[in-house]
Parts: structure tokens; C-alpha cells; sequence
């Protein structure tokens, strides 16, 4: 039992109310892992998916990057990259999977237009230009996908880690509590009511002495009447 806990009702009903409250909370952070596993392995499978097509996207890309380069010169497409104005279609918004936030990325419809003069330029740079514009929205699917198994790899260790820490320390301590307040209290029950028992007997053979004292002392009275009536005959006759 702990040290500072005495073994009272009141302490004993607030000891199943935290142990109620504990099982409830291992429940609830089992189910809570359990979401998040789930949500967790769909996520993996889709990133698989992703990463085997944006490794084929990237390369196809590079290599049409490589080609406009020594088709055009390293310094124009370099000059031509300058000119092109900063990404600012994409948006952010958070979906919630058991108090975990998830992102999700989205973009404004993608126009495929380029942003170069066609006199100097070539069908290598199109090509690499196409390439990159795919690359760019398998990079916001993929972004998207790893954050968020990120995130609920980060919340499962600590969920994992809460009901560990309550199925192990939290509910074997206070079951012990329980069962170390009820024995106390049993035992101080059997202790009263023993008592109580050895009283009622002591009260009932208290009762019953005053009565038994009368019987025997009614027979004595009654030996010694004749003697008095005896008595009293021989005065009688004295006087006479």
C-alpha cells in the first residue's frame, strides 16, 4: 500500500475511480494507435507507389535537362530558368485523424505555358520543361504523403508509449491500491463485527444473572417462615 494513502472508503472509491479512469484511457489510446497504424500503412503503400514514379519522372527529367543543355548552350537555359516567376499556386490546408494534423497540399491548375521566346529555343527545352512540370506535382503528392507518415509515425511511438506506461505502471499500482485498502477494510469488518458479537453475549449473561439470583433466593425465604410461625406459637403460649 503506498506510504501516504490510508486505507479508508473515501480513499478506496477514489482509488477505483482512477483505476476505471486508466482502463478507459488504455482503451481509448489502443483504438487511438490502432487509427493511426491503419492510417499509417495506406500511406506507405502509397508512398511506394510515388517514390517508384517520381524516380522515373526525375530521371527522364534530368536526362531531357541534360540534353537542352548541350543543345543550347548551359549559360542560355540558365538565363531562361532566371526568367521564370516564382511557384506561388500551391496551398496548404490540415485534415485532423485522432488529434493528429495532416497536411494537404494543393496546387491551382497547372497551365502548361511556357515562359521563353521560341526563336531561342529548341524541342529539348519543351520536352525537359514537360518533364519538370510532372516532376512538380508528383513533388506536392509526394510532400504531402511523407509529412504525414511523419506524423503519425511520431504520434503512434508517443501513443504507444502512454498506454504502455498505463498498462503496465499506472493500473497494476492502483489495482494493487484496490486490493490492498479492500483487504484492510475486510479484515476491520470481520474485527467489528467479532466485537460486537463477544458484546451482545456479555450483554445477554448480564441479563440473565438478576433473574437467576431471585429463584435462589425465593426458597430460602420460604425454609424460613415455619421457623417464625414456630416462634411465634411459643410466645403465645407463654403469654397464655
Amino acid at each position: 500500500m503506498e506510504l501516504n494513502l490510508f486505507p479508508t472508503k473515501g480513499n478506496l472509491i477514489l482509488a477505483k475511480n482512477t483505476l476505471r479512469l486508466s482502463k478507459q484511457g488504455y482503451e481509448l489510446l489502443d483504438k487511438k494507435r490502432n487509427i493511426l497504424i491503419r492510417e499509417m500503412m495506406a500511406l506507405i503503400d502509397k508512398t511506394k507507389e510515388l517514390q517508384a514514379s517520381i524516380d522515373s519522372t526525375f530521371a527522364e527529367a534530368y536526362s531531357a535537362l541534360r540534353h537542352t543543355n548541350v543543345s543550347m548552350g548551359l549559360n542560355r537555359v540558365r538565363r531562361i530558368a532566371q526568367a521564370i516567376p516564382v511557384e506561388e499556386s500551391v496551398h496548404l490546408r490540415f485534415r485532423s485523424v485522432m488529434g493528429v494534423e495532416l497536411p494537404i497540399v494543393t496546387s491551382d491548375p497547372i497551365k502548361v505555358q511556357p515562359r521563353y521566346g521560341f526563336t531561342q529555343s529548341d524541342s529539348s527545352l519543351d520536352e525537359a520543361y514537360m518533364k519538370f512540370t510532372k516532376v512538380k506535382e508528383l513533388t506536392l503528392v509526394l510532400a504531402e504523403v511523407e509529412t504525414s507518415v511523419y506524423r503519425l509515425a511520431t504520434n503512434i511511438a508517443k501513443t504507444q508509449k502512454r498506454a504502455n506506461s498505463l498498462k503496465n505502471v499506472t493500473i497494476p499500482r492502483y489495482e494493487r491500491i484496490v486490493k490492498d485498502i479492500q483487504d484492510v477494510l475486510d479484515e476491520k469488518e470481520r474485527e467489528e463485527f467479532t466485537r460486537l458479537k463477544v458484546i451482545k453475549r456479555k450483554q445477554e449473561r448480564e441479563k440473565s444473572q438478576p433473574t437467576g439470583g431471585m429463584e435462589e433466593r425465593t426458597p430460602g425465604i420460604s425454609e424460613e417462615a415455619p421457623e417464625l410461625d414456630a416462634g411465634r406459637k411459643d410466645s403465645g403460649e407463654e403469654r397464655r
